[in-house]
Protein backbone atom coordinates (compact mmCIF):
# COMPACT_ATOMS: atom_id res chain seq x y z
CA UNK A 1 0.00 0.00 0.00
CA UNK A 2 1.23 3.49 -0.86
CA UNK A 3 0.03 6.87 0.37
CA UNK A 4 0.84 9.95 -1.68
CA UNK A 5 0.54 13.42 -0.20
CA UNK A 6 0.92 16.89 -1.63
CA UNK A 7 0.55 20.26 0.07
CA UNK A 8 -0.09 23.37 -2.00
CA UNK A 9 0.90 26.82 -0.75
CA UNK A 10 -1.54 29.14 -2.54
CA UNK A 11 -1.91 32.88 -2.94
CA UNK A 12 -5.51 33.84 -3.53
CA UNK A 13 -6.53 36.57 -5.97
CA UNK A 14 -8.91 39.41 -5.17
CA UNK A 15 -9.80 38.31 -1.63
CA UNK A 16 -10.29 40.85 1.18
CA UNK A 17 -11.83 38.82 4.01
CA UNK A 18 -11.92 35.33 5.47
CA UNK A 19 -15.48 34.98 4.18
CA UNK A 20 -14.32 35.68 0.62
CA UNK A 21 -11.44 33.26 1.16
CA UNK A 22 -13.88 30.47 2.08
CA UNK A 23 -15.86 31.24 -1.09
CA UNK A 24 -12.70 30.57 -3.13
CA UNK A 25 -11.22 27.64 -1.18
CA UNK A 26 -14.36 25.54 -0.60
CA UNK A 27 -15.12 25.01 -4.32
CA UNK A 28 -11.50 24.05 -4.99
CA UNK A 29 -11.52 21.48 -2.18
CA UNK A 30 -14.89 20.07 -3.27
CA UNK A 31 -13.85 19.82 -6.92
CA UNK A 32 -10.59 18.02 -6.09
CA UNK A 33 -12.52 15.51 -3.94
CA UNK A 34 -15.10 14.88 -6.62
CA UNK A 35 -12.87 14.86 -9.67
CA UNK A 36 -9.91 12.86 -8.34
CA UNK A 37 -11.45 10.81 -5.48
CA UNK A 38 -8.84 12.03 -2.98
CA UNK A 39 -8.88 13.31 0.60
CA UNK A 40 -8.51 17.12 0.68
CA UNK A 41 -8.44 19.75 3.43
CA UNK A 42 -7.31 23.27 4.09
CA UNK A 43 -4.32 22.60 6.34
CA UNK A 44 -2.57 25.91 6.88
CA UNK A 45 -2.79 29.71 6.91
CA UNK A 46 -6.42 29.60 8.06
CA UNK A 47 -6.06 33.00 9.74
CA UNK A 48 -4.74 34.79 6.61
CA UNK A 49 -7.25 35.97 4.03
CA UNK A 50 -5.04 35.90 0.88
CA UNK A 51 -3.06 32.76 1.60
CA UNK A 52 -3.88 29.12 2.21
CA UNK A 53 -2.37 25.66 2.27
CA UNK A 54 -4.39 22.78 0.86
CA UNK A 55 -3.35 19.20 1.53
CA UNK A 56 -4.27 16.24 -0.67
CA UNK A 57 -3.80 12.52 0.05
CA UNK A 58 -4.33 9.46 -2.11
CA UNK A 59 -4.02 5.74 -1.29
CA UNK A 60 -3.12 3.22 -4.00
CA UNK A 61 -1.68 -0.23 -4.51
CA UNK A 62 1.46 1.03 -6.25
CA UNK A 63 3.57 4.18 -6.17
CA UNK A 64 3.09 4.94 -9.89
CA UNK A 65 -0.67 5.31 -9.39
CA UNK A 66 -0.08 7.72 -6.48
CA UNK A 67 2.33 9.76 -8.58
CA UNK A 68 -0.08 9.89 -11.53
CA UNK A 69 -2.97 11.10 -9.36
CA UNK A 70 -0.82 13.70 -7.59
CA UNK A 71 0.51 14.93 -10.96
CA UNK A 72 -3.05 15.37 -12.26
CA UNK A 73 -4.13 17.16 -9.08
CA UNK A 74 -1.12 19.49 -9.26
CA UNK A 75 -1.80 20.36 -12.91
CA UNK A 76 -5.43 21.07 -12.07
CA UNK A 77 -4.53 23.40 -9.19
CA UNK A 78 -1.75 25.14 -11.14
CA UNK A 79 -4.09 26.10 -13.99
CA UNK A 80 -6.77 27.72 -11.83
CA UNK A 81 -6.88 31.42 -12.75
CA UNK A 82 -8.10 32.71 -9.37
CA UNK A 83 -5.07 31.41 -7.45
CA UNK A 84 -1.29 31.48 -7.71
CA UNK A 85 0.59 28.31 -6.85
CA UNK A 86 3.56 29.41 -4.71
CA UNK A 87 5.01 25.98 -3.87
CA UNK A 88 4.26 22.30 -3.38
CA UNK A 89 5.55 19.63 -1.01
CA UNK A 90 5.08 16.03 -2.09
CA UNK A 91 5.77 12.67 -0.43
CA UNK A 92 5.10 9.03 -1.19
CA UNK A 93 4.91 6.70 1.82
CA UNK A 94 4.62 2.92 1.75
CA UNK A 95 3.56 0.48 4.42
CA UNK A 96 7.14 -0.70 4.85
CA UNK A 97 8.44 2.77 5.86
CA UNK A 98 9.86 2.85 9.35
CA UNK A 99 7.98 4.84 11.95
Amino acid sequence: MFVGTIVFDLLLGDVHSLKQKRAVVRPIVAELRRRFDVAVAEVGHQDLHRRTEVGVAVVAGDSRQCIDVLDAVERHVAYRPEIELLSTRRRIHNDEDEE
